[in-house]
């Protein structure tokens, strides 16, 4: 089995893990549970963010087992136990934002569809919902529902992104795609102090990942390259397009953080405004990764989650 237990993190029994190969030859490295809890409600799929891996939602992967959800969890391209794309396999690096595409329909062709229990539900976290808005918006109909935790709808950080959108594609041409984005570094993002971080305020979470990126060198994953950048600003410019919603008709339910500073908040609650089948709760005081927040952040979380997946729409 490749997957990483640490002393208080065990591997959740009953794992099912293995690697299966996209059509393009990338080696993605999957797992999946059954339920333990009654009644069976389907499987929920984990679609995780930028420099996360499978072992980071172990917590999650055990709450949705206890609520009757079989879980289907899977590393993108280029980093945790997937291929890498770079020789340097501590750069976050992509070539273009529709691969990520190629990787979800492979997990759901090989892994999800014919081994999993229907219906599907997706959950996916920043950089995994806005590979799963794009999903919807190109109509594929894999999930009944979707839930999506601080989706990368926009970058906070990136002010003037029309003014750094030609800079990028410049540095492109020149080769320099797969360079660190200028001020980045390859060490590990999970081993910055805790101090200050962007993604949580619950230390415990925080040094558990750190653990992780200890442990396995696969699971620590630097700075994004200057490919990666360009492709993220190119689709959150579609995000950004007010008719860019007008044909999709997925159920999607959005969970922002109000403390976020990688994620602009007040983008992702416009973008929910403007789906036909969709809605948007805001969870006060929560930073950017909302499933490795302190408890009582989480709690607000599940209870949004709860009453969604497979509940009532009460925003339609």
């Amino acid at each position: 089995m490749d997957l990483v237990a640490l002393p208080d993190r065990p591997v959740p029994a009953g794992v099912r893990a293995g690697t299966l190969t996209t059509t393009d030859r990338v080696p993605i490295r999957y797992a999946r549970w059954e339920a333990t809890g009654a009644p069976r409600r389907g499987t929920v799929v984990i679609c995780q963010g930028r420099a996360e891996f499978i072992e980071k939602y172990f917590e999650v992967v055990d709450e949705l087992r206890e609520r009757g959800f079989g879980v289907l969890a899977f590393d993108w391209r280029g980093q945790g136990g997937s291929g890498r794309l770079l020789a340097d396999g501590r750069k976050g690096h992509i070539r273009r934002f529709s691969d990520y595409q190629i990787d979800l329909e492979a997990v759901m062709a090989i892994v999800g569809l014919p081994d999993c229990r229907p219906p599907f539900y997706a959950l996916g976290h920043s950089m995994g919902g806005a590979i799963l808005i794009e999903a919807a918006h190109d109509g594929r109909t894999w999930f009944d529902r979707m839930v999506l935790a601080a989706p990368m709808v926009a970058l906070a950080q990136v002010k003037r992104p029309g003014l750094i959108r030609p800079v990028l594609a410049a540095l492109s041409l020149a080769g320099l795609g797969g360079g660190i984005v200028p001020g980045g570094s390859a060490r590990p993002v999970a081993l910055k102090p805790f101090e200050g971080n962007p993604v949580t305020s619950d230390p415990v979470r925080y040094a558990r990942v750190a653990a992780y990126a200890e442990a396995d060198a696969r699971l620590g994953l630097g700075a994004p390259t200057v490919a990666w950048v360009r492709e993220a600003l190119a689709v959150t410019g579609r995000f950004a397009h007010p008719l860019y919603t007008r044909g999709m008709r997925q159920p999607m339910l959005i969970i922002g953080a109000a403390r976020d500073p990688l994620v602009d908040t007040p983008a992702v609650e416009d973008f929910a405004h403007r789906l036909k089948t969709g809605g948007v709760v805001v969870v006060p005081g929560a930073l950017h990764e909302l499933m490795q927040e302190r408890d009582e952040i989480r709690s607000q979380f599940w209870a949004a989650f709860d009453a969604f997946v497979p509940g009532e729409m009460p925003f339609l």
